[in-house]
């Protein structure tokens, strides 16, 4: 297991996060993503960290507040030191049937960050994300109050999660011309079978120094290997069809990662996710799991290790369709890049 800096924060998180979704049960979508009690929650929470996990992301809609209630618990059960592990929550959704039972007003953050707590029995967490975005409060406010989040040491860092680059950019810029925190990292989803953010969010992230999560690196399971043309699968994703998918490109994608998963002796989702710790932006990558035998496949991602040959090959899969401006900064600078690489004088 490796360590990566988170951003531009002196912390480092192993680059495998335990996602704490599946935890407890709820209602709605959560009957379907969730179901782990207590009993095998615990299982994997200790199987991760002895595999040198020290991430643990969960939020607070999660089976409403269950999965943050059987994490809290769990730590205690298991005899886990705080110190020894890096706690990730979330706020922004619905709480309740409130108006404000929802949102990134001060109001909701502030009540949702100690109720959060309480249910993790913590006094603070190590990461405190924004879990996406509110059309209804402005974002200085926003930022105004995880700033006193962090400064009465509730939250240790902040960050966001589903927003797009000119908004994180924007925020950036009100945090650093007030200053107030700055965000630490951004948590979206990336895949072999989805590759958007590789148009203007990374770079952004490159540019900014934020560190990355990766949420759903299995694209909900479609990249598990059980889906295939011939086969819709099993599985949480045949009864949730999310994240959205471009099946037919994504299905050669799983063909390719399954002739490199044979010819290494892994699993195709292994490969998905080798995939993805191989990527400069990413810092950690957040697997999900209900069983133990799929935790321990995801957990062996980390020795699977990809040639510069079969990266190129799955690259070649699924890239995003070039957009304006994309292709035309693609365009306009081709001279500038080759007269800094010393190959002609720019024109």
């Amino acid at each position: 297991m490796r360590y990566n800096r988170l951003g531009n924060t002196g912390l480092f998180v192993s680059e495998l996060c335990l996602g704490a979704m599946t935890f407890g049960e709820g209602e709605g979508m959560w009957k379907t993503i969730g179901g782990l009690d207590p009993a095998g929650s615990n299982e994997l929470i200790k199987a991760a960290v002895d595999a040198g996990i020290n991430f643990i992301d969960t939020a607070n809609v999660y089976s409403g507040g269950l999965s943050e209630r059987i994490t809290g618990q769990a730590l205690r059960d298991l005899g886990i030191a705080r110190k020894d592990v890096i706690i990730a929550t979330k706020a922004m959704g619905a709480m309740g049937k409130g108006v404000n039972d929802s949102g990134t007003s001060r109001y909701h953050l502030m009540n949702e960050i100690d109720a959060s707590l309480e249910r993790l029995q913590l006094d603070h967490v190590d990461l405190y994300q924004i879990h996406g975005w509110d059309p209804a409060t402005p974002m200085e406010e926003t930022l105004r109050a995880l700033d006193d989040i962090v400064r009465s040491g509730r939250a240790r860092y902040i960050g966001v999660s589903n927003w797009a680059a000119w908004q994180i950019a924007k925020a950036l810029g009100i945090s650093e011309h007030r200053g107030l925190e700055k965000f630490a990292s951004l948590q979206a989803y990336y895949s072999l079978a989805g590759r958007d953010l590789e148009r203007e969010i990374i770079p952004m992230l490159n540019s900014e120094g934020l560190g990355l999560m990766v949420w759903s690196p299995l694209a909900g399971g479609f990249l598990s290997g059980k889906f295939t043309r011939d086969s819709e699968g099993e599985g949480r994703r045949a009864d949730f069809d999310f994240p959205p998918v471009d099946k037919d490109r994504a299905y050669d994608a799983v063909e390719a990662m399954r002739r490199i998963a044979e010819a290494k002796g892994a699993s195709v989702p292994q490969v998905a996710l080798a995939w993805l710790l191989a990527k400069p932006a990413v810092t950690s990558v957040i697997i999900g799991a209900r069983r133990p035998d799929q935790l321990a496949d995801n957990l062996g991602s980390v020795d699977i290790d990809l040639t510069a040959e079969e990266m190129r090959m799955l690259d070649e899969h699924c890239a995003p369709t070039p957009e304006y401006p994309g292709w035309m900064l693609d365009r306009q600078g081709e001279y500038r890049r080759k007269a800094m690489a010393g190959k002609e004088p720019s024109r």
